[in-house]
C-alpha cells in the first residue's frame, strides 16, 4: 500500500525503494571512485596506455572515447518519453510551473555555475570552462532516479527531461560559447580569448555526441515500443540499456583518468578546488528550487521533480563536448569527469533532504502547509 506524505515510515519506504535499485546504481558512487582508481593506476604505472589511445583519435576525437560517450547517451535518450511533450498545456498551472522550470535550468542554473567557476577557480581558466560546459548542460538521465527516490512527480520529470533534449540540441552550443568566449571576457578582459572556442567546434561535439544518440534514441522508442509494447520497452529493454549507459559511463572515466594518472599523483588538491563549488551549485539549485515551489504553492510531487532537474547536470554531455573540442587529455575534460564524482553522492543525500521537506512542510494531501499550519505541526 502507498504511503501517504508526511508518513513517519517515509525513510524506511526510501530504504526499500533504494534496495530495489539495480546493483549498478545503487553503488554508483563506489563504480565512479574505482574507476577512477583504475584509471589513475594505469595512466601512473602503465604510460603506454595513454599513448596508444592517442593513436586511436582522428584530431582531438578518440574514437573508443567517442563510441563509449555515444553509447552513454543513447540509453538516457531512448527513455525519454517524446510523446508526452504534447501534454504540456494540459499540465495543472502548466505555464507557471513550465516558466519556473525553464527559469531555473537556462538562466539560474548556467549562470550560477559560471559564477562560481570563477569564484573559486579565477587562477585556472581549463578547470574553470570544464565546470562552466557542466553548467549549460541540463540533466536529462539521473534525474529520473532521484526523483523516484524522493517520490516526485514521475510524468512531470519525464517531460522536463524531453524537455532538456529538445534545448540542448538548440541552444547548447551557443550558450557554451557565449559564457566561455563572450561573458568571460566581461568579467575579466581578455580571458574570452585566452582559449580559443567557437560555436561551431561546440556545434560539432554537440551533434556528434547528443545528436546521433538523440536520433538513435528516438529511432529506438519508436521502433520497439510499438512492436513490442510499453511493458517490455520499459521493464525489459530499458534495464539492459541502463547497464549499458553506466558501464560506458565508468570506461570513460577510466580513460580520461588514464590520461591524468601521474598529474593526479602530482596535483591531488586540484580534484578538491573542482569538487567545492561543483558541490556549493548542487546544494544551492536545490534548496532555491525548492523553496520557489513552496512559495508559489507547487504540491511536493511537481516541487521535487522540478528540484532535482533543477539541481543536476548532464554530465554526459558535459564530458563529450570537453573531449570533442579541447582533447580528452585536456585539463577541461578532466574538470567535467569530476562532474559525476561529486553529483551522486549529493543527490543520494538531497533525496533524504527532500523527505524531510515533505514531512515538515507539505501535508498528507501533498499541498504546501500554510504558515499557520506549519507552525501548528511544528507545535504538535
Amino acid at each position: 500500500m502507498r504511503l501517504t506524505p508526511g508518513s513517519d515510515d517515509t525513510l524506511a519506504e526510501h530504504s526499500d525503494k533504494t534496495q530495489g535499485l539495480s546493483f549498478l546504481n545503487r553503488y554508483l558512487t563506489v563504480w565512479i571512485f574505482l574507476a577512477i582508481l583504475v584509471g589513475i593506476g594505469l595512466g601512473a604505472m602503465l604510460p603506454g596506455v595513454a599513448n596508444g589511445l592517442s593513436a586511436m583519435s582522428v584530431g582531438t576525437t578518440s574514437i573508443p572515447i567517442a563510441i563509449g560517450l555515444i553509447m552513454m547517451m543513447w540509453p538516457p535518450l531512448a527513455r525519454v518519453r517524446y510523446e508526452e511533450l504534447r501534454d504540456i498545456p494540459k499540465q495543472p498551472e502548466a505555464t507557471r510551473m513550465f516558466g519556473t522550470s525553464l527559469a531555473l535550468n537556462y538562466l539560474v542554473g548556467p549562470l550560477l555555475m559560471f559564477s562560481l567557476a570563477w569564484i573559486f577557480l579565477p587562477d585556472n581558466v581549463y578547470f574553470r570552462i570544464g565546470l562552466i560546459l557542466t553548467g549549460v548542460a541540463r540533466c536529462i538521465a539521473m534525474v529520473i532516479v532521484w526523483n523516484s527516490l524522493a517520490e516526485g512527480d514521475p510524468e512531470y520529470a519525464a517531460i522536463l527531461v524531453a524537455l532538456n533534449s529538445v534545448f540542448q540540441i538548440a541552444l547548447y552550443s551557443f550558450y557554451a560559447y557565449f559564457l566561455v568566449a563572450v561573458a568571460s571576457d566581461w568579467v575579466s578582459p581578455g580571458s574570452g580569448t585566452e582559449i580559443h572556442i567557437g560555436v561551431w567546434e561546440v556545434a560539432q561535439s554537440v551533434l556528434i555526441y547528443l545528436g546521433i544518440p538523440f536520433a538513435m534514441g528516438i529511432a529506438t522508442r519508436y521502433t520497439l515500443m510499438p512492436r513490442m509494447g510499453a511493458q517490455w520497452y520499459n521493464e525489459k529493454l530499458m534495464p539492459v540499456l541502463g547497464k549499458v549507459s553506466l558501464l560506458a559511463l565508468l570506461f570513460t572515466i577510466v580513460v580520461m583518468f588514464a590520461f591524468k594518472g601521474q598529474y593526479i599523483i602530482d596535483q591531488p588538491f586540484d580534484v578538491v578546488r573542482i569538487a567545492i563549488p561543483l558541490t556549493v551549485y548542487f546544494v544551492i539549485m536545490f534548496f532555491l528550487s525548492f523553496g520557489l515551489s513552496i512559495k508559489l504553492r507547487f504540491d511536493y510531487p511537481h516541487a521535487t521533480a522540478q528540484s532535482f532537474t533543477a539541481a543536476s547536470n548532464n554530465f554526459e554531455l558535459a564530458i563529450a563536448v570537453s573531449i570533442g573540442v579541447f582533447g580528452i587529455d585536456s585539463l577541461v575534460a578532466f574538470a567535467a569527469v569530476i562532474g559525476p564524482l561529486i553529483e551522486v553522492p549529493v543527490m543520494i543525500s538531497l533525496v533524504n533532504v527532500a523527505l524531510w521537506i515533505r514531512k515538515r512542510y507539505y501535508g498528507a494531501d501533498g499541498k504546501p502547509l500554510t504558515p499557520g499550519h506549519e507552525a501548528a505541526e511544528a507545535a504538535g
